[in-house]
């Protein structure tokens, strides 16, 4: 009922708002046809014969100018947001009107009582009586007049003086909560340039100093189509000036076209570190997914449960979601009935580890599609807890493949890492290792199986950004294992989607590596995220350096030297062409890793196994740095 009582207030507001300016309008009417014969009879009482013919002619004068302004759409916008297209609008609804007045009063009366004259200067009246109160009451909430130049607001310095921010700078000069102060922009044609009054003040080196002269209390960055590097210099800038900034969307963001005030953010992680637009296949992805049934193992992690919502909109015909997280698996079913009311979804508590729960799956609901994305990840956890990194990394990967297989899915896709490659931990050597039990499936079998491996995701659950973000939050200190190390990094939409782009190209047996971009320095990114928070590093928090921890690598790899990259059909997504499989070899590990794990085996045995079938796994001696190349010196930035 308050909802219903606030839309009926408001649209009642709105009708009486029209009424009030239909009404102004109809009397600068009679205001325009009187002046009309003052003016005809310089200013003075006309004849009665004109009085006569100027009142007998109003009613017809009123009706035909009012039904012409109503026709033409003046009534449909407001005077706040009066434009040029009001102000014709207005000179052709006089000039019709004119003319339509003088062929109704000559039809009526051979234009008895009406000089000519008067029909020429009645649309001159008309237009200045109509299009000067809207001039007036524009340019008083547009600011030229307004009270937040005595009063004041938040004062705002724009970063970009381009498109994007004069559509902003027009906001904000409707919006009494904020008083635009001038503009930041490097481009030296528009320095001190005015855009709607306000000044271009200097470049992005000024700010600074601009910030401090000019009393500047937010910072807004109005250049959705900045680079990284722009960026990650423009926030360093605002740092440098303590003041806090804001920003507009990314381009590749911007699905509305509006640029307002509405859309002003925090500059987050993804603004720094975001890639370039993924552009994606979605015929092939469509043909792959349309109507078929899919299932995600480990669905309710950050990289399942992308999967789930990408695989939804792409017209799955029915998803199923195994997941051992109780709350997650809860947490995504709301989330997917709310977005697709209409998509059979079944939501499955269990474990890949569990055979007869996954053969009960796959006997029930016969999956055509499955993404394997359950995994334990996290590198030392899984150094100290081997058994579960194989039970869980290898057996619940080679337990749902023979599943596939039993019951002829079409296509299975491994989720791999990048931490698989010349593996220094146990978590990395269990994912080559499931690498493996998927390569050697595919050669005997009709389902195809595809390994996609990538680095790490922006904002993953147990991910270094969370880490950071909660460090900050408490104050510090910020703690990162080496001032050299570097990870890969893309967001989730983006790997998900190139997933699924790689599952469209595959046809069996493939490994595919997604383009990472340059690698980012930890410490960089520690840095920018204290920033981003509005604090300085190393000075209001800090940066401590631990140490690698076991199993760490300082640079992480996407292949192995042995493997060859060839393109594919997609810029993104690289082949990792390897020698074959040694089939015998893999199978003797897995029997090997599977009767260890049975009997509790301890993890040096566990090890062992692993390093027969991965012959690159290196684990290095307590405190020797595990390096993937040689070691970079720390730069800021981008490796």
């Amino acid at each position: 009922m308050v909802a219903g009582h606030t839309w009926h207030g408001a649209c009642f507001r709105v009708k009486a708002s029209r009424s009030i300016v239909i009404a102004h309008d109809l009397a600068m009417v009679v205001l325009a046809w009187g002046l009309a014969f003052l003016a005809r009879f310089n200013f003075e009482v006309p004849p009665d014969y004109a009085l006569r013919g100027a009142l007998h002619a109003l009613p017809a004068v009123v009706l035909m100018q009012g039904l012409l302004l109503w026709r033409v759409g003046l009534y449909r916008g407001l005077w706040r947001f009066a434009s040029l297209r009001d102000l014709w609008n207005i000179v052709r609804s006089a000039g019709m009107g004119a003319l339509f007045i003088s062929l109704a009063l000559f039809i009526a009366s051979r234009l008895e009582g009406v000089p000519r004259a008067v029909l020429i200067l009645y649309p001159v009246f008309l237009i200045l009586l109509l299009g000067a109160p809207r001039l007036f009451y524009r340019v008083m909430k547009d600011g030229a007049l307004s009270l937040r130049h005595i009063t004041g607001g938040t004062r705002v310095l724009i970063v970009g003086a381009g498109n994007s921010g004069e559509t902003l700078l027009r906001d904000m000069l409707r919006d009494a909560q904020y008083l635009p102060v001038g503009f930041v922009d490097d481009r030296a044609d528009l320095l001190r340039r005015r855009i709607h009054g306000v000044p271009v003040l200097g470049n992005m080196d000024d700010l600074p100093d601009l910030v401090a002269r000019y009393r500047a209390d937010l910072v807004v960055i109005a250049i959705p189509s900045a680079s990284n590097a722009q960026m990650q210099r423009i926030v360093e800038i605002c740092g440098r000036a303590a003041c806090p900034f804001r920003t507009l969307p990314r381009l590749q963001d911007i699905v509305s076209g509006r640029l307002g005030l509405q859309e002003i953010r925090q500059v987050s992680i993804d603004d720094l570190l975001g890639r370039s637009v993924t552009r994606l296949d979605w015929a092939g992805l469509q043909d792959r997914l349309t109507g078929k049934t899919v299932l995600v193992t480990g669905g309710a992690g950050s990289i399942g449960s992308e999967l789930c919502r990408q695989a939804a909109r792409l017209g799955a015909g029915r998803l199923i979601v195994l997941e051992q997280n109780e709350h997650g698996l809860y947490q995504l079913e709301r989330e997917l009935r709310v977005a697709h009311p209409h998509l059979p979804c079944e939501f499955l508590l269990g474990d890949v580890c569990d055979e007869a729960a996954v053969e009960a799956v796959f006997s029930r609901c016969r999956p055509q599609v499955i993404f394997h994305a359950a995994a334990y990840k996290h590198v030392p956890i899984v150094e100290l807890q081997v058994r579960e990194g194989v039970r869980n990394n290898v057996l619940g990967t080679r337990t749902v493949a023979l599943a596939a297989v039993r019951h002829n899915a079409d296509t299975m896709v491994l989720i791999s890492t990048d931490k698989a490659v010349r593996p220094s931990s146990a978590m990395g050597a269990t994912k080559r290792m499931a690498e493996l039990v998927c390569e050697l499936a595919n050669l005997t079998a009709e389902t195809h199986f595809i390994t996609v491996r990538f680095g790490n995701v922006l904002g993953s659950a147990g991910s270094v950004v969370p880490l950071f973000q909660e460090q900050i939050r408490s104050g510090g200190p910020v703690t990162v294992t080496h001032p050299e190390a570097t990870r890969y990094f893309m967001t989730i939409p983006e790997a998900a989607q190139l997933i699924l782009q790689a599952a469209a190209l595959g046809r069996g047996g493939e490994i595919f590596v997604l383009e990472m971009g340059q690698p980012v320095n930890i410490a960089y990114l520690a840095e920018q995220m204290i920033r981003l928070s509005g604090h300085l590093p190393n000075e209001d928090i800090r940066i401590v350096f631990t140490g690698l921890r076991p199993g760490e690598k300082l640079h992480e790899e996407l292949f192995n030297e042995d493997e060859a990259l060839a393109p594919t059909a997609h810029g993104k997504v690289m082949q990792a062409v390897q020698a074959p499989v040694d089939v015998a070899a893999v199978q003797s590990v897995l029997r090997d890793l599977e009767a260890a794990c049975a009997r509790g085996a301890a993890n040096e045995e566990l090890l062992a196994h692993l390093r027969r079938a991965v012959p690159e796994f290196n684990t290095p001696e307590p405190g020797e740095l595990a390096t993937s190349g040689k070691v970079m010196p720390f730069k800021r930035g981008f490796s």
